[in-house]
């Protein structure tokens, strides 16, 4: 996600392992391969329906020491808007300055906060991405699939989700992620980035929204450990009756990171 100011990116190479949650009963094969492409289908009758709704985001980055005391901090709240064109657009309501102290960010970090956190994984994208059942597992109380999900490849200057996702067993769509962003990146450097878990509510009594994401962890930078806390909410959905997209103001290959599922859901704010 971030690097430290003395160094430039470097290639990130990821390792683990899924944990899998078998369970009596499981679907088969032929079965599961039929929720995957169900799940796939809601996530873009979903992803059609956000485009309709305006909705206001809070971000806070803290740079924290090894004690967990706040020594820095980057934060900004903007609304997602439809412009005089009826495009959809980011306007920024309050950026104080940024006070961090040894991290930046990165445009690859803007690619993660606006696509891989509040990941979907609907029938366009489905294609890029290899699709692991692991077996059923309550979120919050929600009966759902879980699903490995890693890109099968990745492309130049894009972003991509290595991770865990919770699918809900009756509505077909994603309630819950937890992972990382993953891509290509320059030789040389030291870009680091973090594991996050992101929440969904229904706002619209059909369709499963983001309304939380906190990564909590400590990057691995060259120069040393870096504690940091990250917190964004998407607050305030609703409808504006027009579609269209948002609009934000040497290579080495990574292999994406295969990650374990935490034991229990991370408090909601």
């Amino acid at each position: 996600m971030l690097y430290f100011q003395r160094f430039a990116v470097m290639a990130l190479l990821l390792t683990g392992c899924f944990s899998a949650f078998g369970a009596t009963g499981d679907p088969s094969e032929a079965e599961i391969q039929k929720i995957i492409k169900a799940f796939a289908e809601r996530e873009s009758a979903f992803l059609k329906a956000r485009e309709r709704y305006t909705y206001r985001q809070s971000v806070k980055l803290a740079e924290l020491t090894a004690a967990g005391r706040e020594v820095g901090k980057w934060e900004y709240k903007s609304d997602i808007v439809f412009g005089e064109n009826k495009e959809r657009t980011e306007r920024v309501t309050w950026a104080p300055v940024r006070t961090l102290q040894n991290i930046v960010l990165t445009p690859d970090d803007e690619k993660d906060l606006r696509d891989v956190q509040p990941f979907v994984l609907n029938s366009e994208s489905l294609d890029e991405y290899n699709v692991r059942y692991l077996g059923k597992q309550n979120a919050d109380e929600i009966s759902c699939y879980m699903f490995a999900v890693r890109p099968k490849s990745m492309e130049k200057d894009k972003r991509y989700f290595a991770g865990v996702i919770w699918v809900d067993d009756e509505d077909l769509q994603i309630v819950k992620t937890y992972g990382r962003g993953v891509g290509l990146q320059r030789k040389g450097g030291d870009n680091q980035f973090p594991k996050f878990e992101t929440y969904r509510e229904q706002v619209d009594g059909r369709f499963w929204f983001p309304v939380f994401t906190i990564a909590e962890t400590v990057l691995p930078f060259k120069a040393g450990p870096q504690p940091i806390k990250m917190v964004v909410k998407y607050e305030d959905y609703k409808v504006f009756g027009s579609t269209s997209d948002i609009k934000f103001g040497g290579e080495a290959d990574v292999a994406p990171e295969q990650i374990e599922p935490p034991a229990a859901p991370a408090p909601k704010p």
